[in-house]
């Protein structure tokens, strides 16, 4: 038997990266997903590849900033599978300046994409999540449900350029300790990682300037080679972690074996002080 055999997943960002190792590894042990990305062409191909695990999956593609996501998001689970046993709020980038230089448009889109956009898909997952615990009680089961949320390393040791980045992630772990309190009665886990240096688009080593575009806006990603080979100095693993080895943290977090754990952020880092 798989370990999440039935399992309903919602994962936003699914569609490249972490995000997709997420899903695959989510989906390879039987639970059937609801996955999300900006981009409907890469949720496509995943569907297929979800298909070829023996699972399912549906997808709801958009920004996750939009304000009326998280109810739609929500509302894809809930038509297509009539459950909600993991979430994992995944989506994001990052978007770099120092204090003197950072604006407004880059503070709050920070704050949207990695605060305000979990809370309005846990907001909107909330009437749901205890309607089905209540059903359960009556009937005498026990389900523990899962919220993985993700923040980083920056936000629990800060990160020079970082400010608007840092303090969103840190936000996330207040996040997950809170609702950690008020969803234990309904069994619910909640948890974070904090990613270290992990290998994707967003920290690639580059000597060129590469994009991504966020609505519109071309945003600067990668990381210099000199500074990509001083970080893996620095990692007593030695080396950059892997999108599969931060969907495998991700993964433990979403186990009946994690059922005891809750309010708890686990550091994905390959053993990098903070």
């Amino acid at each position: 038997m798989k370990k999440l055999a039935g399992k309903v997943a919602l994962v936003t960002g699914a569609g490249r990266g972490i995000g997709r190792e997420i899903a695959l590894k989510l989906a390879s042990e039987g639970a059937r997903l609801v996955i999300n990305d900006l981009d409907a062409e890469p949720l496509e191909k995943l569907v297929s590849d979800i298909q070829r695990l023996g699972s399912e999956a549906v997808v709801c593609p958009g920004s996750v900033t939009a304000e009326d996501f998280g109810v739609r998001f929500v509302k894809a689970a809930v038509d297509a599978f009539d459950d909600l046993d993991i979430i994992i709020n995944n989506a994001g980038y990052t978007w770099d300046n120092v204090i003197q230089k950072i604006d407004d448009e880059q503070w709050y889109a920070m704050l949207d994409v990695h605060m305000t956009a979990p809370y309005r898909i846990l907001k909107a997952a909330q009437p749901f999540i205890k309607a089905y615990h209540t059903l359960e009680v009556e009937g005498g089961d026990q389900v523990h449900r899962k919220i993985v949320n993700v923040s980083s390393i920056s936000g629990l040791g800060g990160n020079a350029g970082q400010l608007a980045y840092s303090a969103a992630k840190a936000g996330v772990v207040g996040m997950t300790k809170t609702l950690c309190k008020e969803w234990g009665r309904y069994n619910v886990n909640v948890n974070a990682v904090a990613f270290g240096f992990i290998e994707t688009r967003l920290t690639s080593p580059t000597s060129e300037n590469p994009t991504i575009n966020i609505a519109g806006k071309d945003i600067r990603v990668g990381v210099s080679e000199q500074m990509t080979s001083l970080l893996k100095t620095l990692v007593p693993l030695g080396r950059t972690g892997t999108a599969k080895e931060a969907a495998d943290a991700v993964y433990l977090l979403c186990l009946p074996e994690s059922n005891y754990i809750s309010g708890q952020t686990l550091v994905v880092g390959g053993g990098l002080e903070i």
